[in-house]
């Protein structure tokens, strides 16, 4: 029986395909941010010939990696990237404050179960959330696409993670993700598509932390099967038991600590316990993997009624306009507010260190996060951990890792900066 990336990849092909096939294949829907548009638009139209796309539905550009823009030079290209869209008579353009790619498509609609979505975002995996195949590719790919409306790829093998049991308190979807990546390692997932079973108790954002860190395996795709969710596609795949996995990964939920990535690799994975005290100067919630309304809220039960750590600076971001219109709401974005923390544009943010947020030399920040390479925020002399929403509210409290369980049994209350 067929995993589901051969499912969809056969549908899209128009022929029955199975791993390691080699397939060109029609596409659903292509991505573009404005940090590659420019080059982009200049191999669609110079070296390619092509004037137009070939379907301006099909087609979504996305002004979220620097956005606001933080230069002059961001602005003409931004403002480059505008006028191109409205020459192609492309419907979906997503400007500044919209919020991330990933999120943003998912809210709207157009990314649906069944689809191949590529996008021009190492991340772009996310849009498995809703059971898509969705991946990243590089800028030539993405004009032969935007050209063609058809792409070629070879079919994946499939490893599954497979979760038993329910989260604790303070252990979420993102402990989940890192410590998959900590038994996975980096190239564990090399070109193959990462199934995650047993979480259709998760909402859809949070699922899209598991399909976003999925990339961080070396996985082609990451794709949660579309259980639970309200909504439809070309495609509904489905899981079969009897398929032919290359590998079956099981994590207990039940007894899952909180996992934190120590600098400056994504699968440099420990309990937090066995960190010991590691002292923070920043706390940065936000991005595709962990920005969404779900992650806001977490940190803001935590924080209710209290104040960040002296010393220790808190920034969301959140991922979307959709998830800050929630949190201010609800009341989610005033308790972020009154702990102390800062509340930036939705977008990517200091995600790619370009703006919002960089970090100094010799700053220790705690990024929510999925890349925690050198350089990756800002100065390659700073460290990033990587962790949950959870453990990034508990460590404003503080000024060092914290575990979430700890904050809220009152054991310790806010600490002094060490």
């Amino acid at each position: 029986m067929p995993t589901m990336s051969e499912q969809i990849l056969s549908r899209v092909a128009g022929r029955t395909v199975r791993a390691g096939d080699v397939v060109t294949a029609n596409v659903d829907l292509v991505m573009v941010h404005d940090s590659l548009a420019p080059g982009i638009i200049r191999i669609l139209h110079q070296e390619l010939g092509a004037e137009r796309v070939w379907d301006p539905q099909r087609v979504a550009v996305v002004i979220d990696h620097v956005a606001p823009a933080a230069s002059v030079q961001t602005a003409e290209k931004q403002q480059e990237v505008r006028r191109w869209v409205r020459a192609q008579g492309i419907p979906h353009l997503f400007d500044v404050g919209r919020g991330i790619s990933h999120p943003v498509l998912v809210e709207e609609g157009l990314a649906q179960p069944g689809m191949l979505i590529l996008g021009s975002d190492s991340h772009s995996t996310a849009y498995g959330c809703v059971g898509a195949f969705g991946t990243g590719m590089g800028s030539t790919d993405i004009a032969l696409a935007l050209a063609t409306g058809k792409t070629w790829l070879r079919v994946p093998e499939t490893i599954v993670v497979r979760a038993r049991g329910r989260f604790g308190f303070g252990v979420g979807p993102k402990d989940l993700a890192l410590r998959a990546a900590r038994l996975l390692r980096a190239d564990g997932a090399t070109y193959a598509a990462i199934e995650w079973h047993g979480v259709e108790f998760l909402s859809v954002m949070e699922r899209m932390t598991l399909a976003t860190l999925s990339i961080e395996m070396g996985a082609k795709a990451g794709i949660v099967p579309p259980i639970g969710l309200n909504v439809t596609g070309p495609l509904l795949p489905t899981v079969t038991a009897d398929a032919d996995y290359q590998e079956v990964v099981e994590i207990d939920l039940d007894q899952l600590e909180p996992q934190v990535s120590a600098p400056h690799y994504v699968d440099n994975v420990a309990n937090l316990s066995d960190l010991g005290r590691v002292a923070v100067d920043v706390v940065y919630l936000g991005t595709c993997t962990n920005g969404h309304y779900e992650d806001m809220a977490v940190a803001a039960q935590i924080l209710a009624g209290r104040r960040l750590a002296p010393g220790v600076r808190m920034i969301v971001v959140p991922a979307s306009a959709q998830s800050l219109q929630r949190a201010a709401a609800d009341g989610t974005l005033a308790t972020l507010l009154a702990a102390g923390a800062t509340i930036g544009t939705p977008g990517c943010g200091a995600c790619i260190g370009r703006h919002m947020g960089v970090l100094a030399p010799g700053e220790v920040c705690l990024f929510t996060g999925n890349r925690n390479f050198r350089g990756r925020m800002g100065s390659p002399e700073a460290q990033i951990y990587l962790a949950s929403p959870a453990v990034a509210a508990a460590t404003a409290l503080t000024g060092y890792l914290t575990d979430p369980r700890t904050v809220m049994d009152g054991q310790p209350t806010i600490a002094s900066r060490p």
